[in-house]
């Protein structure tokens, strides 16, 4: 049936009906579909085919125009930030912590992709970026904004060197943001470590969390090292736990003397989870093979010190009372504390010639931390 100007409508032996386009390009003859009627009415059609025949006299071929934009909605769909930053995230897997690669994943889940997640990454404009950053910073998430954004730069950098993208609008953002003002961890004074210890006997909680507390506090180290800490690390002969490189914020191996006090704990520990790899192991093995990062502030804010005290917190207590009190170098409780100098052969250097100081502070600290609870 046709309509003139070359559209017609097509009837089919099974009923349905097709609005087709009749042209001539370069002097050959083509047809284009226009949709199905009544989806596209008899009006819709009329007003496709002005369009239509306006690309034909500005010598554009419709039917090349229309696989063009099929394999750019294509190509968008395919590209679209999340996808991209799913594959930024997993050519990038190995040199990640299995904590840092979810703790950042995590991050663009909450904060980026619902508002820039399917949106082709080439349409992102650097306006975009910033609004999604903005609704960051009205949580008073300065901190957050300012990682979301270092990691939507390095995502939209890989996607410059693969060729997705011809310029990356996160490098506009040099200090746009809110500045962050970095915060101590909240911890206690050593006059208030009896009360905790007492609180921590008293506690409702399980044993092998209490213990982990105890741990925390005889050697100094960071939560997401003592969560992954193995048996096999610890060396009972030498008294000694080498802290593996891949559990480390430096990615360096890290040597942490064991005081007597600290291989009484573990000993203890080993009663409970001695049989598995993990030293704190997880109670849901089948999810998480190591004591949630939760777990262990959850406890202490139970325990009345919400707001005032958390499990990093024990790091910044240690150096206070060690600088204060115990007559040891600052370059060898840094060092303990595994505060890395950035010159590679120093941090070496420093590692060999700290070690037996660090042995003598360790044991110096765990008879301080006995006398406390005692």
């Amino acid at each position: 049936m046709a309509d003139g100007n070359g559209l017609s409508l097509f009837t089919y032996p099974n009923g349905s009906k097709l609005w087709r386009y009749r042209y001539k390009y370069l002097g050959k003859e083509k047809m284009l579909s226009l949709g199905g009627y009544p989806q596209i009415s008899l009006a819709d059609a009329r007003a496709k085919l002005l369009e239509l025949k306006k690309q034909v006299k500005e010598q554009i071929d419709p039917a090349t125009e229309r696989a063009n934009e099929k394999r750019l909605a294509k190509f968008n769909a395919d590209n679209c930030f999340e996808a991209v930053a799913k594959e930024w995230h997993e050519t990038n897997l190995n040199k990640w912590s299995a904590e840092h690669a979810r703790k950042l994943w995590r991050r663009l889940e909450l904060h980026i992709f619902p508002l820039l997640g399917k949106r082709a990454v080439a349409e992102i404009s650097t306006l975009e970026l910033l609004d999604a950053l903005r609704k960051v910073e009205k949580d008073d998430k300065t901190e957050t904004s300012h990682r979301a954004l270092q990691t939507c730069k390095l995502i939209f950098q890989y996607a410059v060197l693969t060729q997705k993208l011809k310029y990356n609008p996160a490098n506009d953002l040099n200090g746009v943001l809110k500045a962050h003002k970095a915060t101590n961890y909240p911890t206690i004074g050593h006059n208030q470590l009896p009360e905790f210890f007492e609180k921590l006997e008293t506690i409702r909680t399980g044993e092998l969390t209490k213990l982990a507390i105890k741990a925390l506090i005889l050697i100094m180290v960071r939560q997401g090292e003592l969560r992954r800490m193995k048996w096999s690390d610890i060396d009972f002969f030498t008294k000694e736990w080498r802290v593996r490189p891949e559990t480390t914020k430096m990615r360096t191996l890290h040597h942490v003397p064991l005081s007597a006090q600290a291989i009484k704990t573990f000993r203890e520990i080993q009663k409970i989870t001695g049989d598995g790899e993990y030293v704190f192991a997880s109670q849901q093995k089948r999810r998480f093979p190591f004591m949630s990062e939760n777990t262990i502030n959850k406890v202490i804010h139970e325990m009345g010190y919400k707001g005032e005290l958390v499990g990093h917190g024990f790091r910044s207590m240690a150096s206070t009372i060690l600088n204060e009190n115990g007559g040891f170098r600052a370059d060898v409780i840094e060092r303990q504390l595994a505060h890395m100098p950035r010159d590679k052969v120093r941090a070496a250097y420093n590692r060999a010639e700290y070690l037996p100081e660090r042995r003598q502070m360790m044991d110096w600290w765990g008879d301080y931390i006995e006398k406390i609870k005692s």
